[in-house]
């Protein structure tokens, strides 16, 4: 017989139906608002977010974002550099760059400054700012490390500016003794070809470098080296030498008074610049000198040489001996290319068997000016320049005629105390350096 079983009691067959159904509802409304609860209750991260946000910052509906902004990205626009070569035109440039003729036309008939681009020479450099659709926007010109002109377009066209970088100056001292000539031992001592002939022509009132030379003469130099990044770029200005010769010694300083006007005085404040030079041009040798009863090297009979032939390669820069005027430049079949310098009333200069000429009749030289190139035009039997030195219309000895002219200038007395004060550093330098190089036992020229 089955058992009988109460309704009532019927839910306890499963553990779920051990409560009312009423039950089940209020426990499952209780979790879902708990859970809900503690999804609401902010976290460490949201208190973070929270203090992170300005305390000033207004949470309107038009400052509200749901996603961070991005910042636009700008490029920079790459320069192009482009050599110049060997043969290069602004033009052909200007294809390699990918630009149109017209881009060229625009930027040279710019400004003044653009007629630079017309002087390009190999090693040079030209860079371009491209668009991407292909239009030029700048191009820089480099003249030089130190210079380069900047062409920027606007919109009215290109603008031009002329940048300019300053150079580093450093002092540098050489010295060396001298065994063939000078300008061989100062390329031994790794004297640039520039100050070595500025150093002949700061001496070249007070010493003839064919004549006055000997071995074993030594000299000092104290000059400027110009430097960019490290990078040497020139000599600079010579702010001090010494010349040791037959027991002598000379000092030539720097010297800029307060007008501004540069020279080179001796210690006792003398100029080195004579009035006429000793000798018309550098390093070379004697190959006749002064003699009225000479033998003629073409005609091989007796006659006056009333000159000094300077024996010098093709091509050496023959130079004006002292200021003056040309009083004639021409050509002759005895003379050659020839000048003649008319230095005041009573001097005059001549200087024969020229290769080329570069003063014409009438013209104003200056002391040292190119007036012309060693040749062997007119009667020569090889290139050299026949140099005389006329005094009221009477030929003297060059090497001799010096020694008689008047006094060069000297520095103003009331002058003195500042040049004395200016070169006081180079003295020291000067004799400090010969002191550890043992060039003593010589007296003051």
């Amino acid at each position: 017989m089955q058992n009988w079983i109460p309704k009532r009691h019927a839910m306890r067959k499963s553990p779920a139906g051990k409560f009312p159904r009423r039950h089940l509802a209020l426990a499952a409304s209780t979790l879902i608002a708990l859970g809900l609860a503690l999804l609401l209750l902010p976290g460490e991260n949201a208190e973070a977010k929270r203090t992170a946000i300005p305390l000033d910052l207004e949470l309107t509906p038009s400052r509200v974002s749901t996603a961070p902004e991005v910042a636009p990205v700008v490029t920079e626009q790459a320069w192009k550099e482009i050599p110049v070569k060997n043969g290069d035109s602004l033009s052909a440039i200007f294809s390699r760059a990918d630009l149109s003729p017209q881009d060229l036309h625009e930027l040279v008939s710019s400004s003044a400054k653009a007629k630079a681009l017309n002087k390009i020479r190999p090693g040079q450099k030209l860079s371009f700012k491209i668009s991407d659709d292909g239009q030029l926007e700048a191009m820089s010109f480099q003249i030089d490390k130190l210079n380069s002109i900047v062409f920027e377009r606007g919109v009215t066209g290109f603008t031009t500016t002329k940048m300019t970088e300053t150079p580093e100056i450093r002092q540098r001292v050489a010295s060396a003794t001298i065994t063939s000539s000078l300008y061989r031992a100062a390329q031994d001592a790794g004297v640039s070809q520039g100050i070595i002939m500025e150093l002949a022509n700061i001496f070249g009132g007070v010493l003839d470098f064919v004549y006055d030379v000997r071995k074993d003469d030594y000299f000092i130099v104290i000059y400027e080296e110009l430097y960019l990044n490290g990078e040497l770029l020139s000599s600079g200005q010579i702010l001090a030498a010494q010349y040791f010769n037959r027991g002598k010694s000379f000092e030539a300083y720097r010297y800029i008074n307060k007008q501004g006007e540069v020279d080179y005085f001796s210690e006792a404040g003398e100029s080195m610049r004579k009035a006429f030079l000793r000798a018309p041009l550098d390093f070379t040798r004697i190959s006749s000198g002064f003699n009225p009863k000479r033998l003629h090297p073409v005609f091989k009979t007796v006659r006056p040489h009333r000159g000094v032939d300077y024996a010098a390669p093709r091509g050496t820069p023959v130079y004006a001996a002292g200021d003056g005027r040309v009083a004639d430049a021409g050509y002759s079949k005895a003379n050659g290319n020839y000048v003649f310098i008319k230095h005041g009333e009573a001097y005059m200069t001549k200087y024969l068997h020229l290769h080329k000429r570069a003063v014409s009749k009438g013209d104003r030289v200056r002391q040292r000016e190119t007036i012309g190139w060693v040749g062997s035009t007119g009667y020569a039997t090889g290139p050299h320049l026949h140099y005389e030195f006329l005094l009221n219309g009477v030929h003297r000895n060059p090497a001799t005629i010096v020694k008689q002219l008047p006094a060069p200038k000297k520095v103003a007395a009331g002058a003195m105390p500042e040049f004395k004060a200016q070169i006081a550093g180079m003295q020291l330098q000067l004799r400090t350096y010969a002191a550890q190089r043992n060039y003593t036992g010589v007296d003051a020229g």
